[in-house]
């Protein structure tokens, strides 16, 4: 399984990102090993994922998520919790 994933920083900035093992990735971005964003801006919040079967559907959500706005970036976070 692939996941795309936004992770909430401690300065209120989301960072989004793919993976193939969200547990293992989480655990590297709240030790500072994850991206150089990152680092240094925890406690980090997983505050949305989604799964895909393909890591290449994965890659382009991420990017596409990636050219979103905050707000928009919000509006998904929001749903998926209303849901």
């Amino acid at each position: 399984m692939n996941y795309v994933y936004i992770l909430k920083c401690n300065d209120g900035s989301l960072y989004t990102g793919w993976t193939n093992n969200l547990e293992k990735r989480f655990k590297a971005h709240s030790e500072g090993r994850g991206a150089k964003y990152t680092k240094g801006r925890g406690p980090l919040e997983l505050v949305y994922y989604e799964e895909f079967e393909e890591k290449n559907d994965a890659m382009k959500r991420e990017y596409a998520i990636k050219k979103m706005t905050k707000a928009q970036k919000n509006n998904i976070i929001l749903d998926k919790i209303s849901k």
